[in-house]
């Protein structure tokens, strides 16, 4: 089982605002683009986007605005080392909102927000590790660390790659065994206090690359996996499970770098 991740999807109220929001703020292109009934989507990246660099979702639903729980935290994206403050300010004198800014977070991050309130955390990284503005992990937040640990190094194979501890709460990271620097991560936030979580409508899902569809779906049966939605039932083009807490995630069997991005 490959598992790379290969895409987030959030869904936005006003698809062209958001479109020039990434586009302008973050230099992303658009990679692809797929135009259903009442319903668009767009796949967007880095130019420089690499072979396991994970691409954002924008999913568009006519007439719909959405709502943004907190079940889903936040996308990273990469900014080089000792250069944090100066990429947060130059969003900022492009009109971006001063939501968290590099001195409030002790200067190892930074926050800001995208039209409709989704959370981008700007991490700093050397530049070998992914392009600038690339993503870096997806945070989601789970109800019990040792079931979301177990879901992801158990069923995907994944290994845990760092972890972060304060009084009241703890991040977990996991990605692909292997995996390069630049691919995506998922990052696991276990707050003590035992709160549950709203996911609201505004985040989709996260998707894995696999290596053959049916055969990986299979042995994540074999592995008490959620039967959500099997490839059958999507004709065998993707197929979505569920972790433990509900968090939808895609399945797509897809060469990485393909003249088009949707297998449909």
């Amino acid at each position: 089982m490959d598992g790379t991740l290969d895409h987030v999807m959030m869904r936005v109220s006003d698809l062209e605002e958001s479109l020039d929001w990434y586009q302008t703020h973050l230099e992303y292109e658009e990679k692809d683009r797929h135009e259903g009934d009442g319903f668009t989507i767009v796949y967007l990246g880095p130019e420089e986007l690499g072979e396991e660099g994970a691409m954002l979702e924008l999913t568009h639903n006519e007439g719909e605005d959405v709502d943004v729980g907190d079940a889903w935290g936040h996308v990273a994206v990469r900014v080089p080392e000792g250069e944090l403050e100066d990429y947060y300010q130059q969003l900022i004198d492009e009109g971006v909102e001063d939501y968290r800014d590099p001195k409030s977070c002790g200067g190892r991050y930074a926050f800001v927000k995208d039209p409709d309130g989704h959370e981008i955390e700007i991490v700093k990284r050397d530049p070998d590790q992914g392009a600038l503005w690339s993503l870096d992990h997806t945070m989601i937040r789970v109800e019990d660390a040792d079931e979301a640990l177990g879901f992801w190094t158990r069923k995907f194979e994944y290994e845990h790659t760092g972890r972060w501890e304060s009084d009241s709460f703890a991040n977990y990271f996991v990605k692909p065994e292997g995996a390069s620097d630049e691919a995506m991560a998922v990052e696991l936030t276990y707050n003590y206090d035992g709160r549950s979580y709203d996911f609201g409508d505004a985040w989709g899902h996260l998707c894995v690359r696999m290596d053959d569809l049916e055969e990986d779906w299979d042995q994540l049966m074999t592995r008490e996996a959620a039967d959500y939605r099997d490839p059958e039932s999507n004709d065998n083009m993707y197929a979505f499970t569920k972790d433990q807490d509900g968090h939808e995630i895609e399945l797509l069997e897809r060469d990485p770098d393909p003249e088009s991005l949707f297998p449909f």
